[in-house]
Order: structure tokens, then sequence, then C-alpha cells
């Protein structure tokens, strides 16, 4: 049984992806060539290594155990490269960070810049996730650090505050809610929305509050950014919902009414999520401490 580095970060991936299409792409490899690795990983193991079905692909108990050992070993890889940097003069290093739409979006690009910059050999892996899929994520040691709705649940995970803000309705001033000092998000549903990708974690997490208000969200756009979606917002073809720091920007140059959404839900405190800060590599102890100041 032979595995090398490679090989081990491709399942990693190709696992957390649910595909091995999405797993080649993470893993900045051809499908074909991702296919063969993991094949000839199976090969020789002897054994299934993925559930392969229309929806994707699942670890085996061979793969869940194989995963188990694959993260400890590129972590350990991640630490010896960082520790063996110091001595070649490049002390450097990865940070995997996993952050919400509104932590990713609206407070991360500044947070991230200045450690960045005082850290020149030192790259940061951001990737935008659900919040309860982060908790999960950190806790299996997919990510080093999370950031995270405050409301979510975070098991044994060390929790630091982060940034505080909250979700509103933004609509052109001529809109009928325009007018309204707050809204409900179940009223919000009666109209025409402009949102974010379906993929994105903010547009699912709205997605399911929809569904439990029994109603679809009446997507008419679907954009990538937020000053986007405020654009197309301004021009009456749509309400949408943004966080209010966004909100505010987008006010200083765009006709737009700012409407509170009134559900406990729509306040965000934003947490940072780690699994243990004694265990982080230096960099990541140091962004996180950097991102609490």
């Amino acid at each position: 049984m032979r595995f090398d580095l490679t090989d081990l970060r491709l399942f990693c991936e190709v696992v957390d992806a649910g595909s091995i299409t999405g797993g080649a792409e993470r893993s900045a490899l051809a499908l074909a060539a991702a296919s063969t690795r993991i094949r000839h990983m199976e090969e020789s193991l002897g054994a299934a290594l993925l559930s392969r079905s229309r929806q994707g692909v699942t670890p085996t108990p061979a793969g869940r155990m194989l995963l188990k050992h694959a993260r400890a070993i590129l972590d350990q890889s991640a630490r010896l490269r960082d520790d063996l940097g110091a001595f070649s003069g490049g002390a450097g290093g990865e940070v995997r960070v996993l952050a919400n739409t509104n932590a990713l979006t609206e407070f991360l690009p500044e947070a991230l810049s200045s450690f960045l910059t005082r850290h020149p050999h030192v790259s940061v892996d951001l990737e935008e996730r659900l919040s309860d899929e982060i908790v999960g994520l950190i806790a299996e040691g997919v990510g080093d650090v999370g950031i995270v709705a405050g409301t979510v649940e975070v098991g044994a995970l060390q929790v630091f505050p982060f940034r505080s803000d909250r979700f509103v309705v933004v609509t052109a001033k001529d809109h009928a809610l325009a007018a309204r000092p707050s809204v409900s998000f179940a009223e919000v549903l009666d109209y025409d929305f402009i949102g974010l990708e379906r993929s994105s974690s903010l547009q699912r997490f709205l997605a399911g509050k929809a569904a439990r208000e029994g109603r679809p969200i009446r997507l008419r756009v679907q954009l990538r950014s937020f000053d986007a979606v405020c654009r197309l917002v301004e021009c009456g073809v749509g309400v949408g919902v943004v966080p209010a720091t966004t909100a505010a920007r987008a006010a200083k140059t765009m006709d737009l009414a700012i409407v509170a959404l009134a559900d406990d839900w729509a306040v965000r405190d934003l947490n940072i999520v780690v699994r243990a800060m004694d265990d982080l590599r230096p960099y990541a102890r140091e962004l996180v401490e950097s991102l609490r100041g």
C-alpha cells in the first residue's frame, strides 16, 4: 500500500466535495488523472474507499478510516513545512479559513489584508460555507479557522468573538415596503427577490428559512455579490436581503430604502472557531489573534 501526499490530499478533497469531479477541481487535477489515482488507491488497498451513486460519492468504512489518517498526515506535513521554513529564510505556510457569506464579503477582506501584509510568506486558503458546515469541518480538521454565525452550536470548539452585523431588506425607494420601519421575512416572501447564487451559503440559509415558512423564494436574478444585488434592487427588479453594513455603504451611491428585518435570526454575531488554539500551527494562531484584534 503506497499513497503519496497528492493521493491523500485528493482523497480528502473528493470526500469534502462529495464528488470526484469536485475533488479534482479543488486539487487542480484533470478528472481522468484524479479518477486514476482513486482507482489505484483502492486497488493498492484491496478495498473500496468510496461508495458511488448518482448523488455523488461518500466514504466507505475503509474510506472513513483513511480520511482520518490522511488528515492527520497532511496536518503534520504542513507543520513540518512551517517549522523547516524558518531555517530556509522563508518561514511561511498556509492557513485554511472557512467563513460564511457575511464574514467573507463584509469583514474578512480588510481583516486579512493587515495580516497578509505582515506575513508575506503566508497564504490563506479561504472558502465559503454554511455556519453549521463550518463547525463540523473545523472539528474534523478540514480547516484551521472558521468564522460562523453566533447562533450555531459549536460543541467542543474554542470560540472567540469576531464582529457583529444584522441582515436588512433593501428595496427601491418607490417599493411597497420602502416606508416600513421593519418587516418580517415571511412578508418579504410575497415579493420577487434579487439574490446571490444558489451555491452561496447565505442563499442556502435564506432558502432554509423560506422552507420553514412553507414557501419558496421567488428568485428573479442570481448574482455574485451584494453590491450587484443592490444595483438591481435600485432598478426596481425585486428586493434583496443583505448585511446592514453593505446596505449602508450602497445607500451612499444608490437610491435604496433600507428596512429592518424583524426576525430574531437577522441579528448576526460572528464568531471565530478553532479546535484548540494550542494545537494550531504558529501562523494560524497569529491569524486568530489578528482577527480578534
